[in-house]
């Protein structure tokens, strides 16, 4: 019989082991894990090398002086906390049966991969270099991905086959139409292993299901985007009785801590089809307080926002559905912390015409 603590490590590693196989932006794929410290603190550091290592001539008589480059650090702050308490009726923690336990784990790692999928989808849209282009074609998708390709070399973002693009459903079956898209089953087992379903213009290619109103495609490289996550609190079958509650049941409980942060803007690009928005942030007048202003991409002038979103707007969507704040751009205090990202929907004859994302930066806050 395993120990209480032995339990807890085997039910972890299960939960990781499905958010690993159904996470779309995966690590190693979209994101590295390359800091140091614990997540559970609070912030992590990722080094960040400032300049790459100085080729000289080498004198044979005298040598040549020794150069010396330094790495410097970014923070990384753990910004999101989750948990799943999920409750199991009529058996106590010594008597819940296998099975039961073993589905709580797998649909426990399912919403919690969605959950990181919408957070560092967030992130990175928040992070990216946004590249509009007109409505996209079988005739035209090709030669967009080949300008994100040209932007990307030109940005000296590494060629070096784990350039990656994550395309919506649309924008994939345009891509699909092309004699340049080549299958998966034609790439090798590593390519086949990343989980990407083919590849053209040298990306890596995943289709990505997300609705975000006019965004098409996102290309980048995992050097620079980091994901941090760590356990809190192991997952572990809690007993109940004794909660004054609940009577012969326990529960299924786990915490995590994560977060995540692009690390150069020209190596994440988001492209949006026809148009985003364009968000400045200024810091308000009220402490904690940020300030929004739509500069570009905007039809009228009726918005609404939401922070750190969990589903984000979808063209067409009616100011209703959506819900949100609103907003006037360049007036409205929005209360927000480092870190936040905030979502701005435009809308025309009451539905989502265009939206933007933006990162609260600490410079950005009274």
């Amino acid at each position: 019989m395993p120990t209480n603590h032995e339990a807890q490590e085997r039910y972890s590693k299960l939960v990781l082991e499905k958010v690993r196989s159904e996470l779309v932006l995966g690590d190693g794929f979209v994101f590295n894990n390359d800091y140091e410290g614990s997540p559970t603190s609070g912030a992590v550091k990722i080094p960040v090398r400032d300049e790459e290592v100085a080729v000289s001539d080498y004198d044979k008589a005298n040598g040549i002086s020794p150069t010396h480059g330094s790495t410097g650090y970014t923070t990384l702050l753990i910004d999101k906390d989750k948990a799943i308490n999920e409750v199991i009726d009529g058996f106590d923690a010594s008597t819940v049966p296998d099975n039961l336990v073993a589905d709580r784990l797998d649909s426990g790692g399912y919403s919690l991969a969605r959950q990181l999928d919408t957070d560092g989808g967030n992130t990175l849209l928040a992070g990216a270099t946004v590249m509009n282009v007109d409505t996209l074609t079988k005739e035209t998708i090709y030669t967009a991905i080949v300008m994100v390709r040209t932007a990307m070399s030109k940005a000296n973002i590494p060629n070096d086959g784990r350039r990656y693009l994550l395309m919506t459903p649309d924008a994939f079956a345009l891509a699909l139409t092309c004699p340049e898209f080549i299958a998966a089953s034609e790439l090798g087992d590593e390519v086949k292993q990343t989980g990407a379903v083919g590849k053209i213009a040298g990306f890596l290619v995943k289709e990505w299901n997300d609705s975000t109103a006019n965004l098409a495609m996102l290309a980048g490289h995992p050097k620079f985007a980091t994901r941090a996550m760590e356990w809190q609190t192991s997952v572990h079958v809690q007993d109940l009785n004794g909660s004054g509650n609940y009577i012969g049941a326990c529960a299924v409980q786990g915490r995590n801590v994560y977060g995540h942060k692009v690390l150069r803007s020209v190596a994440i690009r988001a492209v949006y089809s026809p148009t985003h928005l364009t968000i400045d942030l200024n810091a308000g007048s009220t402490a904690g307080t940020t300030i929004a202003t739509v500069s570009a991409g905007n039809t009228g002038t009726t918005y609404a926002y939401k922070l750190n979103p969990n589903t984000r707007a979808v063209y067409n969507q009616t100011t209703a559905n959506y819900g949100g704040t609103s907003l006037t751009s360049g007036t409205t205090e929005i209360t927000a912390k480092e870190g936040d990202i905030i979502e701005i929907a435009n809308f025309s004859s009451g539905r989502v015409v265009a939206v933007g994302y933006a990162r609260v930066n600490a410079s950005d806050l009274k």
